[in-house]
């Protein structure tokens, strides 16, 4: 092995990057300790509330993002103003498309959320020196892909009540990707959001929610924190097998 891969001791890690979920799971889990220390020194974390406009669709990328805690919600805007969320990042996602110039779409805080922000020059320097960075930006490219044709076929496909479970499962399994047998989130986006997000109106989303919780499929306190007893029946009112 190329000495210049080789992990030196856990000691050298910068301390901020140690506990970090973005360095166990995210794209700087593929770094050395010197490439980590040398974006540690660059990187800043900015903490933003629910609803802070992250960057606007045709703005110019200056930086990327780890998203370490919370949810951001992706949309795209046509000429007339009307827009779409076509998707959502969790952590520890990367944020943004590297080697390109403007944002092709808005990225909004769907829930206070906290980000490690990456300076744009530095990190692509970084993809060409780093083969492992490469394909850990492709695999989770990848993944999205996947998951966007997965969308497709819920938005064309699918019932109402199979679409609202499928943005449960969607949730659910970002947000407890360890134990999903039994876990509880708090809703990140509105009924309003939701709504948009599903192609239905809040009335059908409202509806179809009371529906899986006379089920037993979930539980609903608050009105925005869920609990699923029982993620196999979740999976199974989806459309799952």
């Amino acid at each position: 092995m190329d000495a210049q891969l080789k992990l030196p001791e856990t000691q050298e890690i910068p301390l901020v990057c140690r506990s970090c979920e973005a360095r166990h799971g995210g794209i700087c889990s593929t770094l050395t300790t010197q490439q980590l220390a040398e974006l540690n020194k660059h990187s800043q974390r900015r903490a933003v509330e629910a609803g802070t406009e992250l960057i606007g669709q045709g703005e110019l990328v200056t930086s990327y993002s780890n998203v370490l805690k919370g949810v951001v919600k992706l949309q795209k805007i046509m000429a007339d103003g009307r827009q779409q969320i076509v998707g959502l990042q969790f952590a520890p996602d990367f944020m943004g498309r590297p080697f390109l110039g403007e944002s092709l779409m808005t990225a909004e805080a769907a829930t206070d959320t906290e980000l490690c922000v990456l300076p744009r020059r530095l990190l692509e320097r970084m993809i060409g020196e780093s083969s492992d960075l490469g394909a850990k930006l492709h695999r989770q490219a990848l993944l999205e892909l996947d998951e966007a044709r997965d969308w497709m076929l819920t938005l064309g496909r699918k019932s109402a009540r199979e679409k609202v479970a499928s943005l449960l499962v969607l949730i659910a399994t970002h947000t407890e990707p360890e134990d999903i047998r039994d876990c509880a989130f708090d809703l990140p986006l509105s009924r309003a959001d939701i709504a948009d997000f599903l192609g239905l109106t809040i009335e059908t989303v409202s509806r179809q929610m009371t529906k899986l919780r006379k089920d037993g499929i979930i539980h609903i306190e608050n009105n925005r924190h869920v609990i699923v007893p029982d993620f196999e029946r979740l999976s199974v009112a989806a459309g799952g097998d």
